[in-house]
């Protein structure tokens, strides 16, 4: 009872304001926040799950774990003078008490769906990767009608929700949840299946109305600089995604990045017996992309962050030894929308670490330059306005196509594909 008097207190703080910056300006998925809380406050749990339903399919998810401060919750007029309204627990909440009472998004969705069974009902449509974007689209799709299935290298769905994702942040359970309310939409899944190696784009060509590529991308992008052959040099998403750790008991590790894969390994590292754990990030502490209370959760962990600091070389015989840093400086430069680090002149320091994780960013893997679609220079699919590649009769989403890299925007991506798509394959 305690817990439910807490989340009206939040829910209550919403004004309910008529401008709807949370929703407009700071969600990606364009929720109808102020809707949904005042389902709250008037205790139609089920209610407020509807209309959160009518733009996601993963609000278990992203009230967990968006960025909030950046997104919807930078937004709220609340935070203008005070704390803003807690957008992503009300959230996560409102999903929560719809899956205790075991209504689902098939429920939410009923009606619509037995009016569009018959629209597309011969249309099939064919998911590359049950990630965020991928189980977007093909929920959307199947609420209009669609048949779909979808093709998972793995044999689990989720992506990065489920191996990217450590389980202090994200419940596995509330993934397959979520998973599992998607997959009662009708939606058909085929694991173990590799594009190039027992999956074939051009025989997917002919079997379907439209492919939607949405397998994400988790290369770690590396720095090249000296030394990162180096044994002891690890990617960060790949650490995460395979979750094959080192040994790290009296060691010390050094963390490269500032987003939040390189807050989530630091986290995971450190419970994992790291001795100590420091977080390089070459800008200031306002520009980290990571949101501030996963720093402040890191930094409470014991974990030191070093900004303003710039890697110059990784050192060591065969394995790694030492880093070389440089301290930076902050400066505006013209063109670019944020301050740009410049290294200073004669501040080059050493420490001794153990390990190196590259936590900078991912790009996709290099055999997807075998798919015979165009690519952007950054090694990502090229897309148009309505999510087709070079190939218009498919599509992409999500990092793999370098949407903004958080699940809401991905999540996004699949949604707005998938509208595309329905509008393409009408007879």
């Amino acid at each position: 009872m305690q817990e439910l008097d807490k989340i009206r207190e939040k829910a209550n703080y919403c004004l309910n304001c008529k401008v709807k910056p949370c929703s407009h300006k700071g969600c990606p998925l364009k929720n109808k926040i102020p809707e949904f809380i005042k389902h709250i406050k008037e205790e139609d749990y089920i209610e407020a799950y509807k209309i959160l339903c009518e733009t996601t399919v993963l609000p278990g998810v992203c009230g967990r774990i968006c960025p909030h401060q950046k997104q919807c919750q930078g937004s709220c007029i609340r935070g203008i003078k005070g704390n803003p309204v807690s957008i992503g627990k009300l959230e996560a909440f409102v999903f929560d008490q719809a899956e205790e009472r075991g209504y689902h998004l098939v429920n939410c969705w009923e009606n619509e769906m037995k009016e569009n069974k018959l629209k597309n009902r011969n249309k099939k449509v064919a998911i590359v990767g049950g990630g965020p974007s991928g189980l977007t689209a093909a929920a959307f799709l199947a609420k209009n009608g669609v048949k779909v299935t979808i093709y998972e290298r793995y044999d689990y769905l989720g992506g990065l929700l489920m191996y990217g994702i450590p389980e202090f942040r994200l419940s596995k359970k509330v993934v397959e949840n979520t998973i599992e309310q998607i997959l009662e939409l009708g939606i058909e899944v085929k694991y173990h299946q590799r594009l190039g190696e027992n999956l074939d784009l051009k025989q997917l060509e002919k079997e379907y109305d439209a492919i939607f590529l949405g397998f994400g991308a988790n290369i770690s992008i590396k720095m090249g600089v000296e030394g990162e052959d180096l044994t002891g040099v690890y990617g960060g998403n790949e650490l995460l995604e395979y979750n094959k750790h080192p040994s790290y008991k009296e060691k010390t590790v050094a963390i490269v990045g500032g987003g939040n894969v390189a807050i989530d390994c630091a986290r995971t590292i450190k419970r994992l017996g790291a001795k100590e754990v420091k977080v390089i990030y070459r800008r200031a502490k306002e520009q980290m992309p990571a949101e501030d209370k996963e720093i402040k959760q890191a930094i409470e962990e014991g974990i030191t962050f070093l900004f303003q600091n710039n890697i110059i070389k990784i050192l060591g015989k065969d394995k790694v030894e030492e880093l070389e840093l440089i301290k930076t400086k902050l400066v505006k430069k013209e063109g670019e929308t944020r301050l740009v680090p410049i290294n200073i002149e004669n501040s080059n320091y050493k420490i001794k670490v153990d390990y190196v994780v590259m936590a900078l960013g991912a790009r996709p893997a290099d055999d997807i330059e075998k798919l015979g679609i165009n690519l952007t220079k950054w090694g990502n699919i090229e897309i148009n306005e309505n999510y087709q590649t070079s190939n218009k009769k498919i599509y992409a989403g999500g990092d793999l196509a370098g949407i903004r890299g958080t699940v809401a925007w991905a999540s996004y991506s699949g949604r707005e594909a998938a509208k595309k798509i329905i509008e393409n394959i009408k007879d």
